[in-house]
C-alpha cells in the first residue's frame, strides 16, 4: 500500500524535456522578438529614442542554456512592449499636435504665439507653422491674426556656401605661404 502511494506522489514523477525542441521554439521566440523590435526600431527612426542593444550573457561566445535562453526571451519581450508604448504615446501626441495645428489654422486669433514644428506632427524636415500678428504690431492692437508657415532650414545653403568659402581662403593661403 506505500508503495502505491509513492508510486503516485508528483515528487515520484520524473518527466523528460526535449532540449532540442524546447531550444528550437525559444529561438523561434527570440527570432520573432528581435523582428519585431528592429520593426519597431525602424518605425521609431528619428521619432523615439528606443533601447535596441541585447546585453551579452557572458564574456565570451557560447551556446546558451535553456534558462539563459528564457531570459534573453523574457527581456526582449518586455523590450518589444516598452517599445510599443513608447510609439503609442509618441503617435498620441503627433495626433494632438494635427489636430491643434487644424484648429490654428482655422481659428488663428484664438492661438496667439503659438508654434509648432514639423518634427512635433512627425514630419521629416525642418519648418513649422506660427499664429503671428499680420502687420506686426498694428495687427496685434488691430487682432489681425495669421498662420505663418516657415520654408524649412534656410541654414543649408547658407553654410554650404560658408565652408566652400573658408576652404577657398585655406587653399589661397596654402598657395601664398
Amino acid at each position: 500500500m506505500v508503495d502505491l502511494l509513492e508510486r503516485d506522489s508528483l515528487t515520484a514523477l520524473r518527466v523528460d524535456v526535449d532540449e532540442r525542441a524546447a531550444r528550437a521554439e525559444l529561438r523561434r521566440q527570440v527570432g520573432r522578438l528581435e523582428h519585431e523590435l528592429a520593426g519597431l526600431l525602424s518605425e521609431a527612426f528619428g521619432r523615439v529614442e528606443l533601447d535596441y542593444g541585447v546585453p551579452a550573457f557572458a564574456a565570451e561566445p557560447r551556446v546558451l542554456d535553456l534558462g539563459e535562453l528564457e531570459r534573453l526571451r523574457d527581456d526582449l519581450a518586455e523590450r518589444v512592449a516598452d517599445a510599443r508604448v513608447k510609439l503609442r504615446e509618441r503617435e498620441r501626441v503627433e495626433t494632438a499636435n494635427h489636430e491643434l495645428l487644424q484648429q490654428m489654422l482655422a481659428a488663428p486669433a484664438e492661438f496667439k504665439w503659438v508654434q509648432i514644428s514639423r518634427d512635433d506632427l512627425g514630419l521629416p524636415g525642418c519648418g513649422h507653422w506660427h499664429s503671428r500678428p499680420r502687420l506686426g504690431p498694428l495687427g496685434m492692437l488691430m487682432g489681425w491674426w495669421r498662420v505663418k508657415v516657415s520654408s524649412g532650414c534656410p541654414l543649408a545653403g547658407r553654410l554650404t556656401a560658408v565652408e566652400q568659402e573658408a576652404q577657398g581662403e585655406a587653399t589661397e593661403a596654402r598657395r601664398a605661404g
